[in-house]
């Protein structure tokens, strides 16, 4: 368990095909703070679904602090295996819980520091998140096996 700004942050049982997302509220959260949550997986999705969470190829990363005149090596690139997230369900509230079902596919768990951290931005800034659950299930909202899952249980 990690604790950022007020948010806690949970793992339970993970399956990387597999895998709620469960967000948890002060409150039931208004139209626009929905919007905010909606947009960041829509454009988080986004980017895995293009290969952006590659923790392989992370060249200025691990490359210094200093970026000038870098050289970037697309040899390198493309020889690390593709970090693509696979699908995506529709994200669902209830009272002031909100879920997703995602199939994380090759990408790793670059995704998902990414996404901790704007959550964690978020909570600070527009709603406040009391719980960020990553994997298993709630006893209190039901979870079919997803129509997507590759792999269901």
């Amino acid at each position: 368990m990690y604790l950022l700004n007020d948010m806690e942050v949970r793992f339970r049982e993970f399956d990387q095909f597999n895998c709620w997302i469960w967000l948890r509220f002060s409150d039931i959260p208004s139209d626009g703070e929905k919007a905010y949550v909606d947009g960041i997986f829509d454009s988080w999705y986004v980017l895995g679904k293009l290969g952006g969470f590659n923790g392989d190829n992370l060249q200025l990363h691990n490359g210094g602090s200093d970026l000038s005149e870098m050289t970037y090596e697309n040899i390198d690139a493309k020889s690390t295996m593709p970090a693509l997230m696979h699908n995506m369900g529709q994200l669902e509230y209830k009272d002031n819980w909100a879920r997703i079902w995602i199939d994380l596919g090759t990408s790793d768990s670059l995704a998902l520091d990414v996404l901790i951290n704007t959550f964690a931005q978020l909570d600070e800034d527009v709603v406040v998140i009391k719980e960020l659950v990553i994997g298993g299930v709630n006893d209190d909202w039901h979870v079919d096996v997803h129509p997507d899952s590759v792999f269901p249980l």
